[in-house]
């Protein structure tokens, strides 16, 4: 996906047990797809940041949605079962963690690494993509937040002053 382009239909099943699609959040000013996993060192270093963006954010009017498309097959702690674990310890039901097994909205989102965030605005058009932030290593030593900049300006209403920077991370486990 490019900036500005409009958010497609989906439609996903998450570990929780319910179905979530591009409309599943509707009625909130924006929209944060993150593309993830369960085995990437990059996507395991981040999940205690998510929660975080998730609690300064809850009350906000913005939706999460996580979606994990790697290869199951090939990479087994990525399977929908190792998703439900995963989802237990960490997300708590706080947002949804879907799974994308034929790939195709990971595809559509022109996702290449986890993780890697899609932020869409009111209109449901993206706005932003790319990196959480500038240290994947250390949460401490992060000088730029670009995600929870991005978020503060959609929700304001703003642009945003930098609405791509590359992704640092694993590359998504593409099926043959």
């Amino acid at each position: 996906m490019q900036l500005g382009d409009k958010l497609f239909k989906f439609k996903l099943p998450a570990t929780d047990g319910t179905t979530y699609s591009n409309f599943t959040y509707a009625d909130r000013y924006a929209l944060l797809i993150i593309v993830s996993c369960n085995h990437c060192p990059y996507a395991n270093a981040y999940w205690n940041r998510i929660m975080k963006l998730w609690e300064k954010f809850e009350d906000d009017a913005i939706g999460i949605l996580v979606i994990n498309g790697n290869d199951a097959q090939k990479y087994p702690e990525d399977s929908f079962e190792n998703m439900k674990k995963l989802s237990k310890t960490f997300i708590k039901g706080h947002f949804p963690y879907l799974h994308d097994e034929s790939q195709q909205v990971v595809k559509a989102l022109g996702a290449v690494r986890t993780p890697e965030v899609f932020l869409f605005n009111s209109k449901r058009e993206l706005v932003y993509k790319g990196a959480i932030d500038d240290c994947w290593e250390n949460e401490h030593a992060v000088t730029n937040v670009y995600l929870e900049d991005a978020i503060e300006c959609t929700l304001d209403g703003l642009d945003v002053d930098y609405p791509e920077i590359q992704a640092v991370g694993c590359s998504i486990k593409w099926k043959a």
